[in-house]
């Protein structure tokens, strides 16, 4: 019962138009400041571990400003799913960086697409789908009904869904040797069982993937950063190289090479990132939550 009631909510919000969907958004970011919520605390949390310089009104500003644009992301989620690719390509309003997919096409390697917690992920797949097939590594939710939709939602023209297994990473692999491009969000804490090493992020001692350092050392590809940006009425689409060290053999520097290549793309808009999720948990030293 739970299960179907969370589907109609999101089938309801889906139907909203992308300007009242980021109203509502900002309202429910607003409220969770406003309450010092949980999503509140991490986020502050977050922020004064990541900008140590900055003044705390400052850090309070961009807080505050995080959880409005989360809210947003949240809402705008439902209705990406809902709308065709045509019309999620027409709101790809701005492309920076494009010629950099194109040319890593034209060499006819297999490229890994790193799309982080920035902006609004999910309108990516309709964009980059124009470049060619697509595979996302994808981890399934809980809730088998919302799972059915959700993959029903993101599986358009040329995309294929790898999960987080053994099985999901010989798709990669696979997707990547036949010069296809795989999607991986490279901010995420690993999976106990699963690859992971401690490197810096911003600073700060973070427990962080090894997928991708393992990839491009058993595969001769390109690697790429992509977010697609909220801007009025839709959204830009971004594209940027990674930090050269990222194909480097040593796992630590490539990892830490990784990390810096998120952190390059966050500090192009801050407020967009999804503070809010605990990225220092499972740490060595401890989670700071």
């Amino acid at each position: 019962m739970k299960q179907r009631l969370i589907l109609l909510v999101l089938k309801g919000v889906g139907r909203l138009p992308l300007g009242a969907a980021r109203c509502l958004g900002a309202f429910i970011g607003w409220m969770l400041y406003k309450t010092n919520a949980r999503a509140a605390r991490i986020t502050k949390t977050n922020i004064a571990l990541c900008y140590t310089g900055l003044p705390q009104a400052e850090r309070d500003q961009l807080a505050r400003q995080s959880l409005i644009e989360t809210g947003r992301t949240g809402v705008e989620i439902p209705v990406l799913w809902r709308r065709k690719e045509s019309w999620l390509r027409q709101h790809a309003l701005e492309y920076e960086g494009v010629e950099l997919i194109r040319r890593a096409r034209e060499a006819g390697k297999g490229i890994i697409i790193l799309t982080p917690h920035l902006g609004n992920w999910e309108l990516l797949a309709a964009t980059l789908t124009l470049h060619g097939k697509i595979t996302f590594l994808y981890q399934p939710p809980k809730n088998s009904e919302l799972e059915k939709y959700v993959v029903a939602a993101r599986k358009r023209s040329q995309v294929e869904l790898a999960p987080t297994n053994r099985r999901g990473v010989s798709m990669l692999i696979k997707a990547l040797k036949a010069g296809e491009m795989i999607g991986i969000l490279p901010d995420q804490v690993p999976d106990k069982g699963y690859g992971g090493v401690e490197a810096p992020f911003f600073g700060e001692s973070a427990l962080s993937m090894t997928l991708v350092h393992n990839l491009l050392q058993r595969t001769e590809c390109e690697v790429l950063m992509c977010y697609a940006l909220r801007v009025a009425g839709g959204f830009k689409v971004v594209m940027a190289p990674c930090e050269p060290d990222i194909r480097h053999s040593d796992v630590l520097i490539g990892v830490t090479a990784l990390n810096k290549s998120v952190e390059n793309c966050v500090q192009r808009a801050p407020a967009q990132y999804q503070w809010e999720y605990k990225r220092f948990k499972r740490r060595s030293e401890g989670a700071p939550y």
